[in-house]
């Protein structure tokens, strides 16, 4: 029923135009007919309706494949840069959470390695709604911020880099099964919150996949079981894309098909001085709402980047120039 209704609503969405245009039509001759000019009012107001309907067509096809539906695996990186590159990860993370609450869509801190002094080293997230790898398909790829360092007493401009990829949790188009003799499982006690149990026992679970050296991590359930279960599913989703790149013909292994982290590999940059911009290289599409962005409003960026994808029209990375 449910692939019905999707089966349904996509071809709503090009018979709806279809009827506002036959509507329109009959509406032309109305207007010559009683040289009534106050019909074209409602005529133009009919067919700016088409267009948003339009746009709404084409971007819905970019959520076509059934991958887009899954809950999505998001991990974050910090460049080099120490803690002003932690901090960046940090900001990172909380940017995703909060554009997943405003979409309705639950996020779910599963691991981190914290910094030494302030942020995130690395972090993982699970994010699960309506089309949510849909959406943040559109985030892989490595995001520069360039800013008067909090942490620099000198009050200098610096340039820090966060890596971020993100894959399906669920995508059965390839079959991968996983031999337990090939995994190498790791206990140990969290170091997040979660309460005296979570922090108190060997809850944690890392799981090494030696065949490929993918290291997942889980540790956000109380119970060393469920998050055993968090991390099976984390590394079956990245021995999932890991195959989809070797059947593309990528011939780097899945760490170095995540780019360098650094200058030059940017698909966005931030820029909060010396003004405020957030550009999308592969887009061109920009920003001067920074603070809107940081705190989640990301949908602007994440559509003009599906749309052009779609399109064949966005660009690689790189960029620099803004700064």
């Amino acid at each position: 029923m449910k692939e019905r209704n999707d089966a349904a609503q996509a071809v709503e969405l090009v018979r709806g135009p279809q009827r506002t245009i036959d509507e329109a039509r009959e509406m032309v001759d109305l207007a010559e007919a009683e040289g009534d000019p106050a019909i074209l009012d409602d005529l133009m107001a009919q067919l700016d309706a088409v267009a948003a309907s339009l746009d709404q067509a084409e971007f819905a096809r970019t959520m076509a494949a059934p991958t887009d539906r899954s809950p999505a695996i998001v991990q974050i990186n910090a460049g080099a840069g120490g803690t002003e590159s932690a901090d960046w990860a940090l900001m990172i993370v909380r940017m995703y959470e909060r554009w997943a609450a405003a979409k309705g869509m639950t996020a779910e801190l599963v691991d981190e390695v914290v910094g030494e002094e302030a942020g995130v080293r690395n972090a993982v997230l699970r994010i699960e709604g309506e089309y949510a790898f849909g959406w943040l398909k559109a985030e892989n790829g490595v995001h520069r911020l360039v800013r008067i360092s909090p942490f620099d007493a000198a009050k200098r401009r610096h340039t820090s880099f966060c890596s971020v990829y993100v894959v399906p949790e669920e995508d059965d188009s390839i079959d991968v099964s996983i031999n337990e003799a090939d995994l190498r499982v790791d206990t140990y006690r969290s170091s997040g919150a979660g309460g005296q149990h979570v922090n108190r026992t060997d809850s944690a679970v890392r799981l090494t996949h030696l065949p490929t050296g993918i290291v997942v991590a889980c540790q956000a359930e109380r119970s060393q079981h469920k998050n055993r279960n968090v991390a099976m599913k984390m590394l079956h989703a990245r021995l999932v894309d890991l195959e989809k790149r070797k059947r593309n013909a990528v011939k780097e292994d899945i760490e170095a098909a995540k780019m360098g982290i650094n200058f030059g590999s940017q698909i966005r940059s931030y820029v909060l001085q010396p003004y405020q911009m957030v550009k999308d290289h592969r887009t061109g599409f920009q920003t001067s709402d920074t603070d809107g962005v940081l705190h989640g409003a990301l949908d602007g960026l994440m559509t003009a980047y599906l749309l052009a994808a779609a399109r064949g029209d966005a660009l690689g990375t790189g960029g620099g120039d803004d700064d």
